[in-house]
């Protein structure tokens, strides 16, 4: 259960730090916020694993990480970046 609630703070504290940092107006909420988060800690899970990353103690689901939180933070730019050129299109 505590997993949920650390997966759901940090990507919520993800989503608002890329959405702080990459400029422009993105109408969306804390929840879709905090999903843009979660989608970017998996794409920066992505790149750890192209990269062949693999901190000591993965796995661990107590396990805190600070580089997981800036690779969260990439991939939410990312997938931020992607969203926003999808709505552009439609």
């Amino acid at each position: 259960m505590w997993w949920l609630i650390t997966t759901l703070i940090v990507g919520l504290i993800a989503g608002a730090l890329a959405r702080l940092l990459v400029p422009g107006r993105d109408p969306m909420g804390c929840f879709m916020t905090a999903i843009l988060g979660i989608v970017g800690s998996f794409v920066g899970g992505g790149i750890a694993y192209l990269l062949h990353w693999q901190p000591r103690g993965a796995g661990d689901e107590r396990y805190f990480h600070p580089g997981g939180l800036l690779l969260s933070v990439v991939g939410a730019i990312i997938v931020l970046l992607i969203w926003r050129m999808m709505r552009k299109r439609t």
